[in-house]
């Protein structure tokens, strides 16, 4: 590996591995009270910067300890960094890197450790439809400022990212870091030959659009209002080696409460938590829930208004998506489920089912166990 022998100015890093509470007493320290947090990835991601920019000859230890990062020691699994600095980061890089594409080489340096407890899960997911499911709840986990939504069609499922505050002056290495950091992701899982049905981007159309088109293995269309990819909806429900769904199961668990501490204003994750922590013993009342969020039941119904739902809803939807994880566990008999989910009897649970999915709990495993034989 070559690395660059510019002299960086060498200072101490600021803050560079500390837990998002030690960030934000900080943060508030030196800026007061009127100034807004600023959204944080972990700190782990930036060992996937590091491995692009020194792939390309560049000192990404010394630019990274120029913005007040630390590349060089292996982080903490809980810390968290500022996201704005890998953008200040990258506006050092760039000049120093002659291939326009060099973001597409975030697919080669990237492992799932650094995605924290999401890697974990990524790899035990039962299915690419699981993983992706999973991707769409807990992202945030990984960089607040990401928006990635995941959504399910006949055809397949797309998978849409999106960084409203991201540096301009850096905005399409950080889309063909993540494009090519996601699609590897399913690839890791699926297998290398994985092709996406589509992908699309807005930057603008390079020179040379052949490292794009290797890489997607598809044509990519430039100049796009979003930055999305198609998985076909057979590859997205073919049975992964990797899969362990008791394992998955937990690392959900731990994802939630990791989410509800990150996004303590979010009242959603916050309720949701509550919820997966008692559903088992019985469906939570709306009033026990408030009391273990230190709110009045009045101040809970509010703040879910104004987020557009409701608690009925809220744990509707909470049972869907584990009614969804669970049934693929040929090891969990309905009758398990149902009581895993706080239902009174079978014949409830089966209701529900039929109502999320249109199929029984029966017939929804027969169905996807022709697809995996398929």
């Amino acid at each position: 590996m070559v690395v660059s022998e510019a002299k960086i100015a060498k200072k101490p890093p600021n803050g560079a591995g500390d837990t998002l509470e030690q960030a934000q007493r900080r943060g508030r320290g030196r800026a007061g009270a009127k100034a807004e947090k600023s959204d944080t990835s972990l700190a782990s991601i930036g060992q996937v910067f590091r491995g692009v920019l020194e792939m390309h000859g560049v000192d990404a230890v010394g630019i990274a300890s120029e913005v007040g990062i630390d590349l060089a020691t292996p982080p903490t699994p809980a810390a968290r960094i500022d996201a704005n600095k890998f953008d200040a980061i990258m506006k050092i890089a760039m000049p120093l890197i002659e291939d326009p594409a060099f973001g597409l080489q975030a697919a080669r340096c990237w492992h799932p450790a650094n995605l924290g407890v999401l890697g974990h899960a990524w790899l035990s997911s039962s299915t690419l439809r699981t993983c992706l499911r999973r991707l769409g709840h807990y992202h945030r986990i990984v960089g607040e400022r990401a928006d990635i939504r995941v959504e399910e069609g006949e055809r397949g499922i797309t998978v849409t990212v999106s960084f409203p505050t991201v540096d301009p002056a850096v905005v399409s290495v950080t889309y063909d870091m993540s494009m090519s950091l996601l699609l590897d992701m399913c690839r890791m899982n699926a297998g290398a030959a994985l092709r996406p049905l589509m992908v699309s981007m807005t930057r603008d159309r390079p020179g040379d659009v052949q490292p794009y088109r290797r890489f997607f293995g598809v044509p990519v269309r430039f100049g796009a209002e979003e930055n999305a990819f198609q998985i076909a909806a057979n590859d997205a429900d073919r049975l992964l080696p990797s899969s362990n769904r008791q394992l998955a199961l937990v690392f959900d668990k731990m994802l939630t409460e990791e989410l509800a501490r990150l996004v303590k204003n979010d009242v959603i994750t916050r309720c949701r938590a509550v919820v997966l922590e008692h559903l088992a013993a019985g469906e939570t009342s709306e009033e026990e829930t408030a009391k273990a969020l230190h709110m009045s039941t009045r101040s809970l119904q509010r703040k879910l208004s104004q987020a557009e739902t409701s608690y009925v809803q809220l744990v509707d939807e909470t049972r869907r998506d584990l009614a969804l994880r669970y049934i693929e566990d040929p090891a969990r008999s309905s009758t398990d489920i149902t009581f895993e989910l706080g239902f009174s009897a079978p014949s409830a649970f089966t209701r529900a089912f039929k109502r999320w999915t249109g199929l029984s709990p029966t017939e929804y495993r027969e169905k996807h166990a022709a697809q995996e034989v398929d």
